[in-house]
């Protein structure tokens, strides 16, 4: 097998990769630091930039709950600013609009911590320890196992702006690899005591402002960068399956979600914590 149909195989799994552990709570970027430990560990040969790598497969799996949710998305903006410009039907559109205010007040959070993170180079350290991967995982683990089997009682419309702003700083603290931004905002809207479709739906929704910075603000540093046209050739492949897997997972993922079975997640979290602590 040639070179270039290796690497080829390569940049296609961890396309996959990306596809598969991005909406379930199992931390991508976590996943992705491990793999590089193992690479880097075991086989130097191997000359992958997981950094570009992350940041364009991220745009396949944008894509992917974007189409997901293109009808709620298109239906919120619309009436977010009907009800701001327009004079009429202001109650038809207010449930849209106060989600919407909900949605841009849970992103914050995130977009401080984020810019913080980066401004005092805490996210390379965090980045370069696997052990610590290996830890935020158990944690993971642990808060995934206490909501296991709660239910909850607020729908969308009863969705209050305290909820909003803990399920924000949730994902705030998905920042952290290893900590899962699926299961951080999930676990802090069912603490708040969103129903398990209520919180999914918010979650999903909510990865979609603070995916497209991060991917605007990616791709403007890809940009200045000399990459070769069979490089982006690989990267476009992985981020074409990344987006195909991460539409299939979501999908199963929320279904999952609405049978309460997010223990199985949690045990997964748990064993690759340990295998991690232990063995990388």
């Amino acid at each position: 097998m040639g070179d270039n149909m290796i690497k080829l195989i390569e940049y296609m799994f961890l396309g996959i990769l990306q596809g598969i552990t991005e909406p379930i709570p199992v931390s991508s970027s976590g996943h992705l630091l491990i793999l590089q430990s193992i690479i880097e560990k075991f086989n130097n040969s191997i000359n992958i930039n997981f950094e570009i790598l992350a940041t364009i497969t991220n745009l396949g799996s944008l894509i992917a709950i974007f189409i997901i949710y293109y009808k709620d998305i298109v239906s919120i903006i619309k009436s977010f600013f009907l009800y701001i410009f327009s004079k009429k039907n202001k109650n038809d559109n207010y449930d849209n609009y106060n989600y919407a205010l909900k949605i841009i007040i849970a992103t914050i959070p995130a977009g401080i911590g984020g810019l913080v993170a980066t401004k005092l180079g805490l996210l390379d350290f965090l980045e370069n320890n696997v052990k610590f991967v290996g830890i935020m995982l158990l944690v993971t683990a642990l808060f995934l196992f206490l909501i296991k089997d709660f239910k909850g009682r607020k729908d969308k419309d009863t969705i209050t702006f305290k909820d909003s702003i803990i399920i924000g700083l949730s994902q705030m603290i998905a920042i952290i690899p290893g900590i899962s931004r699926s299961g951080a905002t999930i676990v802090g809207g069912m603490f708040r005591n969103l129903k398990r479709e209520t919180a999914f739906n918010f979650s999903f929704i909510l990865y979609i402002p603070i995916s497209i910075a991060t991917s605007i603000l990616g791709i403007k540093d890809l940009v200045s960068l000399s990459i070769s046209s069979s490089m982006w050739i690989l990267y476009i492949i992985a981020t074409i399956l990344a987006g195909i897997f991460t539409y299939i997972f979501t999908k199963w993922f929320a279904k999952i979600v609405k049978e309460g079975k997010l223990l199985y997640f949690s045990i997964y979290c748990v064993i690759l914590g340990v295998v991690v602590l232990l063995f990388i």
